[in-house]
């Protein structure tokens, strides 16, 4: 870090300059990100700067110099020490994505660590800190010790990340959340590299979602995503790639804490459903790749179904004090939805059963919400699935039933059923950035 003192600048000046489409100097953007951690910037103000990059963008070098201010906002992580590699993956988030779950011990039977630090769900979304916490006795918060000593010991954590990595996020993110400015490709970008690059880790893959279900609904600013971060990765020296993937439909079979633990179970148990164990495999032989062991496919495979990755989960979950053994929980009531005819399941929209399973409390609205271990929906049938009137195509599971009428509402609208198949069966993965 540089001793030479950042120069003085004024809030107001930095907004007009971004307001009137100005690239702002590395000065400006280092002084700006500094003042509002300290307090200096106020929310107002900071909030009116976002909007400004919303509607004007940032160039290449803007958004490079406003990722590394916040990460030198706070601490940095070193794996350096680790005998092995490191390689790590985001998502930026869908509707049944439980692919980290399987994935990071998956990626860990290979000799590559896995510092996988995660977060909670919001909105229709979920977070996998959420579903690893329906484990019995399974811990979030680790300190950095014990960090290293499971990365060094079993090979894969998942955990909740320390608030010393990147302190100017978190004021941003919460920020961008009440001011209309979440959708800025800029601070979307920004926000994750920067706890990524921060966090120390050697590669990284990024799994950038597309679809209804998906922060981003439409391919090209997807693109544009996942284009920004890769670049951010490269300039900060981590080697990154993205997969581009589809969130039109859930992915698996259950959307909710406990009903996609028991689904990422049964993928390291060498079963599950095709489209988690292909994008498990997909990631994973890049995340691989990106630490410098090209491993194919078929070996990949071979470790989900002959019980090596299994084995590192287990060894995962007990270094976090979770009991394998307990059994997950269940909701107290069900209710089934039953195909109104007879015919092929046209589409299933991942939108609403996200927000569906949300209203049964498997999600929620605000940061500091409960939610229900056992709550969320689990799917009978994935589109092009042939239905016969009167079978169950989904069944919702909550512990408060008053809860049923608002998720019915949007689960029973959220699909589709057809006398032909379509045309085109759904590809998962759209494209690969590098």
């Amino acid at each position: 870090m540089s001793t030479q003192p950042t120069p003085q600048f004024d809030a107001v000046d930095i907004i007009r300059a971004k307001r009137d489409k100005r690239t702002l100097t590395t000065d400006e953007i280092n002084w700006v990100i500094q003042a509002y951690t300290d307090g200096v910037v106020a929310d107002y103000q900071m909030a009116a700067l976002n909007m400004a990059i919303l509607l004007n963008g940032m160039t290449r070098a803007e958004i490079s110099t406003w990722t590394h201010a916040m990460i030198e906002s706070g601490e940095r992580m070193d794996f350096s020490a680790l005998r092995f590699p490191t390689s790590d993956k985001h998502s930026t988030g869908g509707v049944g994505d439980k692919i980290t779950l399987p994935l990071a011990p998956l990626v860990a039977v290979f000799d590559v660590a896995v510092p996988q630090l995660s977060g909670r769900g919001l909105g229709h979304t979920g977070g996998t800190l959420d579903k690893l916490e329906s484990i019995r006795g399974w811990r979030a918060a680790l300190t950095n010790e014990e960090m290293m000593r499971q990365l060094d010991t079993v090979g894969a954590v998942i955990c909740q990340a320390g608030s010393g990595l990147a302190p100017a996020d978190r004021k941003l993110y919460a920020l961008r959340d009440v001011t209309g400015t979440v959708e800025a490709i800029p601070l979307i970008a920004s926000s994750i590299m920067s706890k990524k690059i921060a966090e120390g880790t050697g590669s990284l893959v990024l799994d950038v979602k597309v679809g209804s279900g998906a922060f981003m609904k439409d391919e090209a600013n997807a693109r544009e995503l996942a284009r920004t971060m890769v670049d951010l990765g490269k300039d900060a020296g981590v080697n990154t790639v993205a997969l581009l993937t589809n969130m039109n439909t859930p992915l698996g079979l259950t959307v909710g804490n406990a009903l996609e633990v028991r689904e990422s179970i049964e993928v390291l148990a060498g079963g599950g459903p095709s489209d988690v164990v292909d994008l498990t495999v997909a990631l994973a032989v890049e995340m691989l790749a990106g630490a410098g062991k090209h491993i194919g496919e078929d070996e990949v495979r071979a470790a989900l179904s002959d019980g090596r990755a299994m084995d590192k989960w287990r060894a995962m979950i007990a270094a976090q004090d979770g009991d394998n053994d307990a059994p997950l929980p269940v909701a107290q009531e069900q209710q089934q939805i039953l195909a109104p005819e007879t015919g092929v399941l046209a589409s299933l929209d991942a939108y609403d059963i996200g927000v569906a399973s949300w209203r049964l409390g498997a999600g929620r609205a605000r940061k500091d919400d409960p939610v229900q271990a056992g709550a969320g929906i689990e799917l009978h049938v994935k589109p092009g699935d042939h239905v016969t009137q009167g079978q169950p195509v989904m069944t919702l599971h909550t512990d408060t039933p008053e809860r049923f009428p608002r998720a019915l509402e949007l689960a029973q609208s959220s699909f589709e059923v057809s006398a032909q198949a379509p045309a085109h069966a759904q590809q998962l993965i759209l494209d690969r950035i590098s």
